[in-house]
């Protein structure tokens, strides 16, 4: 494993690396960093690797854990949309296979450009059991979803306990397992056998020559 600009863009992780003798390209968030959060040049460096990896013909390894982009009024000071934006065009026009691993959280936007903007665009999406998927942080989504009903509860206690009922709920609705009883992703893994499984799709890709060439697009700007 070789790590590029690792004090640049610290809330994303970009490698190049083989696995068992098959050059990839890395991409993982940094839950030290903002939580994973994806911020303005965490998604700039984002980008620019998957271009990387496009120009290069290297399929690229996504190793998911973020709850998502910063957002907010100190986050768009930095024109954040326009930032964000260059993953999915990136992601999109990507020529190359993509191979995701959900590790732990998989929210909102964030969590689609890691993955070139679907859960179906990866030849190989799969989750550890520790995964959690949602439109956004689950907390927020009962607040923000809920709060007319959560509003009319009185009762301080029972607010609270309500508040708590609904977002043990969507805990369990969005759990890796469920996920994959819906489809969304391929499968839920063993955290051990996540070099075996990702080195078994690599050989179907190069097996199936699904190598094309790269999409010509404007970047955002």
């Amino acid at each position: 494993v070789m790590e590029l600009r690792p004090n640049f863009g610290v809330g994303i992780v970009t490698a190049l690396a083989r696995i068992e003798g098959r050059s990839v390209g890395i991409i993982a968030n940094n839950p030290r960093h903002l939580g994973g959060a994806i911020d303005a040049d965490a998604a700039d460096k984002a980008a620019r690797f998957m271009q990387l990896c496009g120009a290069h013909h290297l399929a690229l390894v996504s190793l998911c854990d973020t709850p998502g982009f910063m957002v907010g009024p100190e986050a768009e000071k930095n024109a954040t949309v326009r930032h964000f934006s260059r993953m999915f065009l990136a992601g999109a026009n990507l020529g190359t296979p993509v191979l995701a691993v959900v590790l732990r959280k998989s929210y909102g936007l964030g969590a689609m450009a890691m993955v070139g903007g679907s859960m179906k665009a990866p030849l190989f999406a799969a989750a550890w059991p520790s995964g959690e998927f949602g439109g956004m942080g689950l907390e927020g989504a009962v607040r923000l979803g809920y709060r007319r009903e959560l509003d009319q509860i009185t009762d301080p206690e029972q607010r609270s306990a309500r508040y708590l009922e609904l977002v043990a709920q969507l805990y369990e609705k969005g759990k890796a397992l469920s996920a994959a009883a819906a489809f969304e992703i391929d499968d839920v893994i063993d955290p051990a056998e996540t070099r075996t499984r990702l080195s078994r799709a690599l050989g179907a890709v190069k097996d199936s020559g699904r190598f094309e060439r790269q999409h010509r697009y404007v970047d955002s700007w």
